[in-house]
């Protein structure tokens, strides 16, 4: 009998004997067991997940917050991109403005000097062939776009998309969007610009003596910019872009920073190469032509001393 527990149970029906024995209650105290453990194991999951849920929220949050700090940030840089963009336009425009009003105190003063003094210190005949090499080589010539129509030339203008009269510094050339566009001379990348407003897709080349060319409303690049470039290699291609009426090439040439018409140094090659210098005022050709000879002189005299240096001489 001490191995076994009995449970009564009475009623109006009369009164109900329940027998435990040993293994049955160990069967229960085992269950128990069970139940207890499993209680505990699911009150301490339960707590962890709680606790990754919590840790998540506020993980979520401090996302939300750093992503909207972010997003403000971005708008803020882009306000600046924006700003930065007009300022350079308005500089560019205030510069180009002091330029020509130097152009014309300069044509008023009679600064320039005389053809006939040109001419007399500026013999073109005694240029050699070489000296004109270096200087087509190094000097923009040509057009910058192959077989394309001038659409609009240098000088003042009503502009196709404003309908204000503006001073056009540069030649248009009517291209589709995405012909080649070709160095008109050695130089080196010195600006790349992209921008959806005014100039568009941007590219400036640096070349030799203070001279630049520009062109805008690009579709892409095809250089880099400080990359090293030879006349006729490939910089970009014609495009939409910015302020444009329709796809074309806007080309500017510049010396020191003063616009010249681009029309003359389109036009300029080895069967006419003496134009440049009465139809470009304002640059000392005749300083120029000298020192070009200069160099192209020490250059053959380099030349011809290694060559009578080598063995075989």
């Amino acid at each position: 009998m001490k191995d076994r527990v009995v449970v009564s149970v009475s009623s109006i029906h009369g009164t109900k004997h329940f027998h435990f024995g040993k293994k049955l209650r160990r069967l229960l105290k085992g269950v128990s067991c069970s139940i207890l453990v499993g209680a505990v194991i699911a009150g301490t999951t339960i707590y962890y997940l709680k606790h990754e849920r919590d840790f998540a929220v506020v993980k979520q949050q401090e996302l939300q917050q750093e992503q909207m700090s972010l997003t403000e940030e971005v708008e803020s840089l882009k306000d600046l991109k924006a700003n930065l963009e007009n300022d350079l336009v308005e500089r560019e425009e205030k510069f180009n403005l002091v330029s020509d009003r130097l152009g014309d105190l300069e044509k008023v003063l009679g600064v320039g000097e005389s053809e006939g003094e040109l001419d007399t210190r500026l013999d073109t005949a005694a240029i050699t062939s070489s000296v004109r090499v270096v200087m087509l080589t190094q000097i923009p010539s040509g057009a910058p776009v192959h077989n394309a129509r001038l659409s609009s030339g240098y000088g003042k203008r009503k502009h196709p998309v404003t309908g204000f009269i503006k001073f056009h510094r540069g030649l248009d050339f009517a291209v589709n969007t995405g012909t080649p566009i070709y160095a008109p001379a050695d130089g080196v990348v010195e600006v790349i610009r992209p921008s959806k407003k005014g100039s568009g897709n941007f590219l400036q080349l640096q070349h030799s003596y203070g001279f630049t060319t520009s062109y805008s409303h690009l579709n892409k690049f095809a250089v880099k910019r400080g990359e090293f470039v030879q006349k006729g290699d490939l910089i970009a291609y014609s495009g939409n872009s910015g302020l444009s009426s329709g796809p074309h090439l806007h080309y500017e040439v510049r010396f020191v920073g003063r616009a010249l018409d681009p029309r003359a140094f389109v036009d300029w090659g080895v069967d006419n190469f003496d134009t440049i210098f009465t139809k470009i005022r304002g640059i000392q050709w005749d300083s120029l032509v000298n020192k070009v000879e200069q160099r192209v002189s020490t250059q053959l005299q380099l030349s011809s001393h290694k060559a009578a240096k080598s063995p075989d001489s």
